[in-house]
């Protein structure tokens, strides 16, 4: 193992180490602001465990990551300390700390069956928000930290849908939210390398975007196992399910309609379809055009943009042994790309550096090769580990 591998693998473990333990509030992270909040109310262990009827060594233990802090202590100093919640957590844009308190805190699903109420339309809206931020956590957050999370706010909305009482009219909407939490928990596993998994998720969400009467959603959950099936599985079978997601939602608006095209597009040059590729990136190109303000779009399409449009042309085009025409468009979408971003960043310099390799351009390749290494330490992505080990293998 070369020397910088080394130091990537050594730094990765230590990484990963740290994120997972940061997650389940075990690290130093909320464990410091804990005692700095004792600290600067003067208050010794022994003073706290008074107040809040915990033991000195589990205060200590909490504190210093010995043991897991739960929603239910965070409260305790908040009380005895006299702050606030959002003061022990830190700044509430952290996206590690907003993973942790997702994992947790009980959603408003747990809160209203434990009151026993009727669904009503703001639990329906408050989901349908937990939604949107568990969905934008995705972009900073790894899927390694959101895979629990994710999963269990859709078992928790599954179990609302399955035993509460509700209108037709909320039903409807309630089956939306399980269907879009089915596309991010399926997408999360499959970044983890649980591709059964995902494409169980992805078919149940297809079933519960049929019980939502929303054809558009259930083709955005088949656009995905097809973009799964055609990294892992039978190329042709992944042509067939993007076309299938295409014909089924014929309604869809300009973006969405783009990304089902884009998805058919990697499927067909995944099984090396050269003109069936072109031809689903040109239509990708010109239903993006047609999009308008005018225009409403789900908001789970908001990331598709032209730098990510051209992201996956220029991985067409490497599929496809144009890795020239790939190489420009790719340094231009990475150019623009927000550096908080660290997966995305990661997996689009492993198409840079393949796209140099293919073209003789080694010293270039390897450069990027161990940027995308770096972004793999921070990120914990099966997909992006896999893609620096082949990737490397060019290199060899």
């Amino acid at each position: 193992m070369s020397r910088s591998l080394a130091i990537t693998a050594r730094d990765e473990k230590r990484d990963a180490v740290c994120r997972r333990l940061q997650l389940v509030g075990v690290v130093m992270g909320l464990g410091e602001n804990l005692r700095a909040a004792r600290e600067h109310a003067g208050l010794s262990l022994s003073a706290l465990a008074r107040r809040t009827h915990y033991s000195k060594p589990l205060l200590a233990a909490l504190e210093t990551g010995g043991r897991r802090i739960t929603r239910r202590h965070v409260l305790a100093y908040a009380v005895a300390l006299g702050v606030s919640v959002d003061v022990l957590y830190g700044d509430p844009t952290d996206p590690v700390r907003a993973a942790h308190r997702w994992l947790v805190e009980d959603s408003p699903m747990v809160v209203h069956s434990r009151a026993g109420r009727r669904i009503g339309a703001s639990l329906v809206e408050a989901m349908q928000r937990r939604v949107v931020e568990l969905r934008h956590l995705d972009d900073t957050v790894s899927s390694t930290e959101l895979y629990p999370v994710v999963h269990k706010e859709l078992a928790e909305a599954q179990q609302v849908v399955a035993g509460a009482s509700y209108t037709d009219t909320n039903g409807g909407r309630l089956w939306g939210v399980v269907s879009e939490l089915a596309q991010l928990a399926g997408w999360v596993a499959s970044d983890t390398g649980r591709h059964a998994q995902a494409e169980h998720t992805y078919l149940a969400g297809v079933s519960a975007a049929r019980h939502a009467g929303d054809r558009v959603l259930g083709a955005q959950l088949l656009s995905c196992l097809a973009y799964q099936t055609a990294n892992i599985g039978d190329p042709s079978d992944a042509v067939l399910v993007a076309r299938s997601a295409i014909t089924g939602a014929p309604a869809a608006s300009p973006v969405v309609r783009a990304l089902l095209w884009e998805r058919l597009a990697w499927s067909a040059a995944r099984a090396r379809d050269t003109e069936t590729t072109r031809r689903a990136l040109d239509t990708v190109d010109d239903t993006y055009a047609d999009r308008s303000t005018g225009t409403p779009e789900p908001e789970w399409v908001y990331w598709l943009n032209r730098a990510e449009i051209d992201v996956m042309a220029s991985r067409c085009h490497i599929e496809l042994g144009d890795p020239a025409t790939a190489e420009p468009l790719l340094t231009r979408a990475l150019a623009t790309y927000p550096a908080e971003h660290v997966r995305e960043t990661g997996l689009y310099r492993t198409w840079l550096a393949e796209a140099y390799a293919r073209t003789g351009n080694h010293d270039a390749a390897a450069t990027v090769l161990v940027a995308a290494e770096h972004d793999a330490a921070r990120a914990r992505s099966a997909r992006l580990d896999q893609r620096i080990t082949d990737v490397a293998c060019l290199l060899d």
